[in-house]
């Protein structure tokens, strides 16, 4: 059957109006989104829904159309009937995959590792006999690479929550191995030497003072130990 041919326009315009009403009936609604962007290397998905007014049979079929941004002749990329046949020639050479299922009235496909060279446009194309006039949809796949920050992200993020806390404590342990190591090195000053009971003293007291002043204090009063008489 065929709408709007040279016949068509030799009836009057009640049978004119009977024709555009069948024709309205048997047509497909096929919808696909304007534009899809997408990323170097990440994989991509073209939606494309329909809505036939008859069953689904075998006869169903569904076309995947490209164009390059550039311009050129339209190429199938896919092609399905009962079963899918992604093409096997071209730039999109393995790179096809179906994951609709006509059943629900959905005919979108996946690009794997899509390139900048990929951008273009994409037309999705269903028939479903006898139903088989439709709209047009195009797609316009929009490809570019990723930020270098972005790509960063994540990695940054995951480092900080990794090495973060284990920094923390090699700081904190360094910070109290400089402290006792200035306080050792400042009881190894020359002056007075200090008697087994002085040493006993100065741990249990808590005064406000320095060590070195408390360590001058003491010096007033050193008690020279050389000349104790061994017990």
């Amino acid at each position: 059957m065929r709408c709007g041919g040279a016949g068509g326009r030799l009836l009057l315009p009640q049978g004119a109006l009977l024709l555009l009403g069948v024709c309205s009936a048997l047509s497909l609604e096929i919808k696909a989104s304007a534009s899809v962007r997408a990323y170097v290397g990440e994989q991509v998905a073209l939606k494309c829904s329909f809505k036939s007014s008859f069953p689904i049979t075998e006869s169903l079929t569904i076309d995947w159309t490209y164009r390059p941004v550039s311009g050129g002749q339209m190429e199938t990329i896919f092609h399905y009937q009962s079963v899918p046949y992604p093409t096997t020639v071209g730039k999109f050479k393995d790179r096809i995959s179906w994951v609709g299922n006509v059943a629900n009235g959905d005919a979108s496909i996946v690009i794997e590792s899509p390139s900048m060279s990929d951008n273009g446009t994409f037309i999705c194309s269903v028939k479903n006999p006898p139903d088989v006039y439709h709209n047009i949809p195009q797609t316009m796949l929009i490809v570019r690479e990723r930020g270098f920050s972005f790509q960063l992200t994540s990695a940054v993020l995951l480092s900080i929550l990794v090495f973060l806390p284990s920094i923390i404590v090699v700081v904190l342990l360094l910070v109290r191995m400089g402290r006792k190591f200035a306080v050792q090195k400042e009881k190894k000053k020359p002056g007075c030497k200090k008697s087994s009971i002085e040493v006993s003293d100065e741990s249990e007291h808590t005064g406000t003072g320095t060590c070195l002043g408390k360590l001058r204090d003491r010096c007033l009063n050193c008690v020279d130990t050389d000349e104790e008489d061994p017990y």
